[in-house]
């Protein structure tokens, strides 16, 4: 038996290592949600800042359910190239970043096809004229980014899983000062411009993430460089059996982000019905929600690498403490956020809007948020785990039920048939994710309960027949 002082010394260095990864994705996860927050502050200050801020969150929401779900089907990457490197098989970690990067090539205009689509949408789902008309160029701006994003996503799933973090830090960090100087031009109109209110804000975001793909691609051939980028550039082709095993592991992963951004983006369509005033509230929470979401997001990032190249070295019980160490961290953070949101909503609601009944509503659906904090960190961070171990079924699964079986069902019920309104909408949100957070902690203590000695084993079968291919 392990002394308990030697398990707790274990368990400090697992949360060291995995906090010295998570760090810079941390930050990367906080800047990319930083550049919504912005955009949104920034249209604010529009004259009508309801209709202003409530056709930018609406924009923001239906475009990222389509984008992130097409950023996960390259979450595959994650398990390939951290198993990969911690195999210290850069050759097969290289194939799977140059078959991701093909994906994304395939996926781009096909997201972009589907974008242009959610205007008329939007008017046949009897969204509001006073919403969707200055949504609509406002989407088609945001829309020109789409392949800049996806290039960024297979770059980071890439280079944070051969532990190159600190590069995706300073992409994010210096991408919102791009993002905000290009807001002040081209919403207000400086340097020349015309002012395109809440349109220039998409133009401004196109640009920054356009900016983003460039970093990460110099960062790429400059690591490559010292490895050998001689062999990088002979390996350049696409593999159809590398691009099957990529989908099958990602397209259960993309499918519960899609499942999970979709049932807030069908939230906030709800709230959209009940008109400007609760919709603005709405994006006032949801940001801070993102927001703090973003912590936890990073973990979870960190999570997958360090589980996933663990399992490479063939050392499942690194794996679990990786995966356990993690877990604490989000959970412990994400108290402190709900702690945060109890005790200063209105306060934070005022950071948004200056009209105290926008103020009012965002701070009443802050409460709810807070209620929630803590489950959403503890799913968030097990379905990071549990992709590293090869595992993406058991999160869709979880977000299936938790969200549109039974969060967003009785969130309707209760805004529409007993008057809750916005307030109804969150208080099922809340009991969903609170479902979610505990099923998947349950199930990556199965996971790591089910022998260790065999967790290697259990790995998903493409895993090793990809490799072999």
């Amino acid at each position: 038996m392990i002394p308990t002082n030697t398990k707790r010394e274990t368990l400090r260095g697992d949360v060291r290592v995995t906090l010295r990864l998570a760090l810079p994705l941390i930050f990367a996860e906080i800047g990319w949600m930083s550049m919504g927050i912005v955009d949104t502050v920034m249209v604010g200050r529009l004259p009508n800042s309801a209709v202003a801020i409530g056709a930018t969150g609406l924009g923001q929401s239906l475009y990222h359910s389509l984008a992130i779900f097409c950023g996960g089907l390259l979450l595959g990457m994650d398990t390939f190239v951290s198993q990969a490197f911690g195999r210290e098989d850069l050759e097969d970690a290289r194939h799977s970043l140059l078959n991701g990067f093909a994906l994304a090539c395939v996926l781009a205009p096909l997201l972009m096809l589907t974008v242009s689509l959610w205007p008329p949408l939007m008017h046949y789902f009897g969204i509001s004229p006073e919403l969707v008309e200055p949504m609509r160029p406002f989407l088609r701006a945001l829309n020109w980014g789409s392949l800049p994003l996806l290039a960024y996503f297979a770059l980071r799933r890439y280079l944070q899983a051969v532990n190159v973090t600190h590069p995706i830090m300073f992409a994010l960090i210096s991408a919102n000062l791009v993002n905000a100087f290009g807001d002040w031009v081209l919403i207000y109109g400086h340097f020349g411009f015309r002012a395109m209110g809440i349109e220039g804000s998409g133009w401004a975001t196109c640009v920054a993430r356009i900016y983003m793909a460039s970093v990460l691609a110099v960062t790429l051939l400059c690591v490559e460089a010292k490895r050998g980028l001689a062999r990088l550039v002979g390996s350049l082709r696409v593999d159809v059996a590398r691009l099957r095993a990529l989908l099958k592991l990602g397209a259960p992963a993309a499918t519960q982000i899609f499942l999970e951004i979709g049932a807030f983006s069908a939230a906030t369509a709800l709230c959209a019905k009940l008109g400007p005033l609760p919709l603005a509230g709405h994006e006032i929470a949801i940001n801070c929600a993102a927001f703090t979401y973003m912590v936890p997001l990073g973990i979870s990032s960190a999570a997958a690498v360090r589980v996933g190249q663990q399992l490479g070295r063939r050392n499942p019980e690194g794996a679990r403490r990786a995966g356990w160490s993690a877990i604490l961290i989000g959970a412990g953070f994400m108290t402190c956020a709900g702690v945060i949101f109890v005790s200063i909503p209105k306060l934070i609601a005022r950071l948004f809007s200056p009209d105290p009944t926008v103020i009012r509503v965002g701070a009443s659906l802050l409460l709810v948020a807070a209620a929630f904090q803590l489950f959403d960190g503890l799913q968030t961070v097990a379905t990071g785990a549990l992709r590293g171990s090869g595992d993406t079924r058991r999160p869709m699964i979880a977000n299936l039920i938790g969200y549109w079986v039974i969060g967003l069902p009785l969130g309707y019920v209760l805004a529409f048939r007993f008057g809750w309104g916005a307030f109804g909408v969150w208080i099922g949100l809340c009991i969903g994710l609170m479902i979610i957070g505990c099923a998947l902690i349950l199930a990556w203590r199965n996971r790591t309960l089910a022998a260790s000695h065999s967790l290697i084993d259990r790995l998903s079968p493409e895993l090793s027949d990809a490799s072999a291919d």
